[in-house]
């Protein structure tokens, strides 16, 4: 073969690819419209959903939670008295709030409790107040550890 051959046949080549780019073979193409549909519309959404879902497992919102180990100071009224939370063993002599379930203090005092039904205090050895009669026994085994917010929720007080 000559020179002029082969740059035509080279020619036809290229025509032939050209031809093949701007007017296509259409029945072949629909056929593989369920591949491109997967590739162009389906992939995207799953690659979509799973960076969403990604990005709020690293950012959600996670509670953040201190333990309770020994007496704290009660909160102090308007008057400057000691306010006791009912149901809350407390001493009211030196005015620490105990962990549920305690039945005396440190030095072997009896603790008293505000009964959260009537709001009369008794002392915190007793299984039922003697006024309402409600049952407020607490099992020192189940209450040795209790939750405690570490600081209001986010957004303030409001929003709790």
């Amino acid at each position: 073969m000559n020179l002029p051959d082969q740059i035509s046949h080279l020619w036809t080549q290229v025509l032939g690819l050209i031809a093949n780019v701007v007017s296509p073979d259409w029945g072949s193409l629909v056929g593989l419209l369920p591949i491109f549909l997967l590739i162009g519309v389906i992939g995207p959404l799953i690659t979509i959903l799973a960076l969403l879902w990604f990005y709020y497992f690293v950012r959600r919102p996670r509670t953040k939670v201190r333990f309770a180990e020994g007496p704290r100071l009660a909160a102090i009224a308007g008057d400057g008295l000691p306010l006791f939370p009912a149901g809350e063993p407390y001493d009211p002599r030196t005015g620490l709030i105990y962990l549920p379930g305690t039945t005396q203090n440190d030095a072997g005092e009896r603790l008293s409790v505000t009964c959260p039904m009537c709001g009369i205090a008794r002392f915190a050895d007793a299984a039922t107040c003697h006024n309402c009669g409600l049952v407020l026994k607490v099992d020192r085994r189940v209450a040795l550890r209790t939750l405690q917010p570490a600081g209001p929720p986010p957004g303030g007080a409001a929003a709790a």
